[in-house]
């Protein structure tokens, strides 16, 4: 049975077509990775970045790629992977292509959580991706609360998630008001961003990215399964209310290091599922990686064009973000009421 449906797998056509999306995307995301790290205010050329792996250290070409440039790009990849991954499970899980980590407050609990331990608890900076955990896990519990009923409700879950990000976003504001001293360095990140990134941050992000890019295989199978609905899902085995609460899970955790590392950065996880879901279609074991994949893309594109496009200005990414993100957002809704 199990050679029958892989060679039946490898005849369908939109495996064929699944098998090289995601193929051409790996190519283009090493293509612009490595494109991305030579953009710059500074000029550099490939063969900077060719010494910097090889080891050519007494340059200024160097300090530029290798302190500033190389790991920029890095945790924008990360994070996009992580946003974009996390997205895609919470809109298998709730069955909305509205869900996002941003838009329904997950993102404002991490952040303010966050927050809490950069203004207050500088010298634990360490577990900010912890603490933004435990914030996005709070908020995701408030959001199920509110939203609950008989299920999960689509549009109850956008308008809670609307007044959940807003209840987080007055925490955030409070803090300012009350720490105005120790905000200096929290505006960017607030604003969401890479601005400042160094080795540090990709090694708080990349643990997580792992972690997501191995619960990839596990959550395709259980997205799938959760898409046939209660009744046969557990007809196959599954534990539904186990396998929500475990996706759940793995979206904050994702989500909040992203935040930590990041700030506030919103629509990536709208924006990227729906996009693959018209190119891939619906199966997740092809939607998540190739969602996973083109994050990493979209985010490293954005940044490049945000610290480059208006040189020696740089625009935060999460601004860039919001004016490609909140016409799409509008779209997804005016799109949804109408089939209502």
């Amino acid at each position: 049975m199990a050679i029958a449906s892989i060679s039946e797998k490898i005849r369908d056509p939109r495996s064929k077509k699944r098998n090289l999306v995601m193929f051409l995307g790996l190519i283009l995301l090493v293509a612009v990775l490595f494109i991305s790290m030579i953009i710059g205010t500074a000029n550099t050329s490939f063969s900077d970045l060719y010494n910097v792996f090889v080891g050519v250290q007494n340059t200024e070409s160097y300090r530029i790629l290798y302190h500033i440039r190389i790991p920029r790009v890095l945790t924008a990849m990360f994070a996009g992977i992580n946003l974009a991954i996390a997205g895609c499970i919470l809109q298998g899980v709730l069955k909305n292509p509205l869900a996002d980590p941003g838009i329904i407050g997950v993102s404002a609990g991490a952040g303010l959580a966050a927050m809490v331990v950069m203004i207050i608890l500088p010298e634990y900076t360490n577990m900010v991706p912890i603490v933004a955990f435990v914030g996005a896990m709070i908020a995701t519990l408030i959001l199920f609360a509110l939203a609950w009923e008989d299920g999960i409700q689509p549009l109850k879950l956008i308008l809670a998630g609307v007044a959940v990000s807003a209840f987080f976003a007055g925490g955030m504001t409070c803090l300012m008001v009350f720490f105005s001293d120790k905000i200096q360095g929290t505006v960017n990140w607030m604003a969401g961003g890479f601005s400042g990134a160094s080795w540090k941050h990709v090694t708080m992000i990349l643990p997580y990215t792992i972690i997501g890019l191995v619960g990839v295989s596990i959550s395709s199978k259980l997205l799938n399964a959760l898409q046939l609905g209660d009744d046969v899902a557990k007809s196959l085995g599954t534990r539904v209310e186990a396998t929500r609460f475990f996706l759940v899970t793995l979206a904050a955790l994702l989500a909040a290091s992203a935040v930590s590392v990041a700030g506030m950065l919103t629509f990536v996880g709208l924006i990227v599922p729906h996009m693959m879901r018209l190119v891939v279609g619906s199966d997740f074991n092809y939607l998540l990686p190739s969602s996973a994949i083109f994050g990493g893309i979209l985010l490293i594109v954005a940044d490049t064009v945000a610290r480059t496009a208006f040189s020696p200005i740089e625009v935060p990414v999460g601004v860039f973000m919001s004016f490609i993100g909140a016409p799409f957002f509008l779209y997804l809704l005016k799109r949804g009421m109408q089939k209502r």
